[in-house]
């Protein structure tokens, strides 16, 4: 039997009720929502049902993403905190099936983490396929080597880039065409490690093995090519220090203010 999770009985409330108000997409909220007993199966029908090509069908990437959640319990632990994180830090977001059925930086992030979990197994292959494929469907190009905690929003997302080195703790904010990248002049572990709780605004690049600290934020457009303090705030090209802000957190905050001024 399965266990109640008070998260996913929300979930369903929030279906049922669009579904009696929209009756045009009950059967699309039935298929993706109703018709699972677990978030975890909703997930894979999600995710596989926007990621299936020719090459690699809808029902056998459920399998490997079943088979991802089921032998990672750790990624539907994230899920649940990715689905609140967004809830609380996107004003746009109303409800927890919102990011669920259409927030494209909660899906990519989503399937980053099943091409992780395949990454790691050292099914190398198949999580390039993957990440290729994200980067296909979403505009948003994960290495799955790159290592993402949980509590994590991506808001907009497209042109996000995140490479293979890369280290982003937990409580995490970023918004569009954000490149945590390498300079090019470097092999080996040369992506930037970002702090628990840090905002970075859309546009911005932090670039090279640097490490922006806890509760940093960095502004819109800014260039980041050096450390940055925790709880900092840094922007421009490259990007300075201009303030340390009161907000431990500044994650749980609405991430276009601040960071984006």
């Amino acid at each position: 039997m399965t266990a109640k999770d008070p998260l996913w009985e929300l979930i369903r409330s929030e279906a049922r009720r669009d579904a009696d108000e929209e009756q045009l997409l009950a059967s699309f909220l039935h298929a993706s929502i109703l018709d699972h007993e677990r978030l975890e199966d909703s997930i894979s029908f999600i995710l596989a049902s926007k990621l299936g090509s020719e090459t690699l069908s809808s029902m056998s990437l459920r399998r490997l993403i079943d088979d991802a959640l089921a032998g990672e319990p750790g990624i539907g632990v994230a899920i649940r905190e990715d689905l609140r994180a967004v809830l609380r830090r996107d004003p746009a977001c109303r409800s927890y099936s919102t990011p669920l059925l259409f927030f494209k930086g909660f899906h990519a992030l989503q399937s980053y983490r099943v091409a992780h979990h395949y990454w790691v197994a050292g099914r190398t292959v198949l999580a390039l396929y993957l990440q290729s494929r994200i980067s296909e469907v979403f505009a948003v190009d994960i290495h799955p080597g790159a290592r993402i905690g949980k509590g994590i929003m991506f808001d907009h997302a497209t042109s996000v880039v995140i490479g293979e080195t890369a280290v982003v703790e937990d409580d995490f904010s970023m918004l569009h065409e954000v490149t945590l990248g390498g300079t090019g002049k470097i092999g080996g572990d040369r992506h930037p490690k970002i702090g628990r709780g840090v905002v970075i605004g859309a546009g911005a690049k932090v670039l090279g093995n640097i490490r922006v600290g806890e509760g940093a934020q960095v502004g819109a457009g800014s260039v980041v090519l050096r450390d940055v303090p925790a709880h900092a705030t840094v922007v421009g090209v490259p990007a300075k220090v201009v303030s340390f802000p009161i907000e431990d957190s500044p994650s749980d905050d609405d991430p276009e203010d601040g960071a984006e001024d």
